[in-house]
């Protein structure tokens, strides 16, 4: 029996006992007795009992897991709705106690503002404040730097989206489990044997293993069992040039997807796909930002058919994926992309949407503040839309938001709330649409 629901119902039982005591006895003049029980009154104190129980709040410290049913999620039987944000650095910036305020910062930045959702890295492969140093063996303080974040998130009520890889070189990723191969004495040529050889495939799933099963050095549970985690993703925008077919990649997705599965039936997981259109759909190829797209190895509607898999993610660069566009073609752009999206995974994969990025850079000049706005309500319209009218769940991350101490960690994205107050207004807004 699971822990969290054993202690839930030896409290209630606690209460039940109490209650009963209350109710079987009275008290005159501070003198206490029992009552007289007959059938009759004990009958009718049993269903009071009951209906105090029923309508009494769950306790404070009570969260429940986030749950899929068909294409919508459900907290407690409620629906739960994804309103959040990307912090990728939180573990970190946790494992260095200067800048461990700054963690805190930002849940409780993103909390002030309605949000209530973190997708962020639960991985470094190698390097610097290296969570995997090595294939085997990790790193102690940067694994109670990931408690941290974990504690610190449930204190804000801010659930997790943990991603366990990155497809790109940044903290490592596929390219650093390659590396470790080669060092190994394997002969592997490129990136993409991350995805066939059985040896790297191993050290990914021991590392997998190490982190779904860690004990939280900070609230005494295990990462599987916890609530604050809404979702597992495989790897962060994952492709596979060596195979534009997508057969390697979806072999990796079923594997790794039931692996995961097998130690953490519980959790949501994705995996973490940009949602190009392959070929298993040719006549969707044309919803792709360019030709190009479908040929790197990922095939939205076939990924999403794997076994395990409970959420159909996609991102939105634009910004990128149309450099020379105007405005109004990306807003165009957007309404397209989402709304194939949607439909596609409501009727056809029956999960529910996780727009897991979306953004506009104001690095280079092209956008500016006003635009990104524009881009963001944009996206959030056309959700809420979708979920208002019941065609589907899921949410939306922005990538991404910064408390101003953080402001040097910009890659032209970031939000910071101290210098944006009418993009916090966008997503406060966006919060109250979303209130059931």
């Amino acid at each position: 029996m699971n822990t969290h629901l054993h202690n839930s119902v030896h409290n209630q039982f606690n209460l039940m006992e109490k209650l009963v005591s209350i109710l079987l006895t009275t008290e005159h003049h501070g003198i206490t007795r029992e009552l007289d029980v007959s059938p009759r009154v004990s009958l009718l104190r049993c269903i009071l009992l009951a209906s105090c129980i029923s309508v009494m709040p769950p306790d404070a410290d009570e969260w429940a897991v986030v749950e899929r049913r068909g294409p919508h999620l459900l907290e407690s039987g409620r629906p739960f709705v994804v309103h959040g944000f990307n912090t990728y650095w939180l573990m970190y910036f946790a494992a260095d106690p200067a800048t461990r305020p700054t963690v805190t910062a930002a849940l409780a930045e993103a909390a002030d503002a309605g949000l209530n959702v973190c997708r962020t890295w639960a991985f470094n492969d190698g390097g610097y404040r290296a969570l995997q140093l090595k294939p085997f063996s990790y790193d102690e303080d940067v694994f109670q730097a990931l408690d941290f974040v974990i504690s610190e998130a449930r204190k804000h009520k801010i659930r997790l989206i943990l991603s366990l890889c990155n497809n790109w070189k940044n903290y490592g990723g596929k390219a650093q489990y390659v590396r470790w191969g080669n060092e190994a004495g394997l002969d592997l040529t490129s990136d993409d044997d991350f995805f066939t050889d059985p040896t790297i495939k191993s050290y990914y799933k021991a590392f997998v293993k190490a982190v779904l099963t860690r004990i939280n050095t900070i609230t005494n549970g295990a990462y599987k069992d916890d609530p604050t985690i809404l979702a597992w993703e495989l790897i962060n925008e994952p492709r596979c040039h060596s195979d534009p077919s997508g057969v390697t990649l979806q072999a990796w997705i079923e594997e790794m997807a039931s692996y995961v599965k097998s130690i953490d039936p519980v959790h949501l997981l994705e995996i973490g796909v940009e949602g190009f259109y392959g070929p298993s759909t040719p006549e969707l190829l044309h919803v792709n930002p360019d030709a190009y797209s479908g040929t790197v190895g990922t095939d939205f509607i076939r990924n999403h058919r794997a076994v395990g898999i409970d959420l159909a993610s996609i991102h939105i660069y634009s910004d990128t994926w149309l450099p020379h566009s105007v405005e109004d073609n990306h807003l165009q752009f957007v309404n397209t992309w989402m709304q194939q999206h949607i439909d596609d995974a409501a009727n056809l994969l029956g999960m529910p949407i996780l727009i897991g990025e979306f953004g506009v850079s104001l690095k280079d000049g092209r956008f500016g503040n006003e635009f990104r706005e524009s881009f963001m309500e944009t996206v959030y319209t056309i959700f809420s839309s979708s979920w208002k009218s019941g065609v589907i769940g899921g949410g939306c991350l922005v990538w991404q938001l910064f408390p101003e101490s953080a402001e040097h960690m910009d890659d032209g994205y970031a939000v910071i709330f101290a210098k944006s107050p009418s993009t916090l207004n966008v997503l406060s807004n966006h919060s109250r649409t979303l209130e059931c």
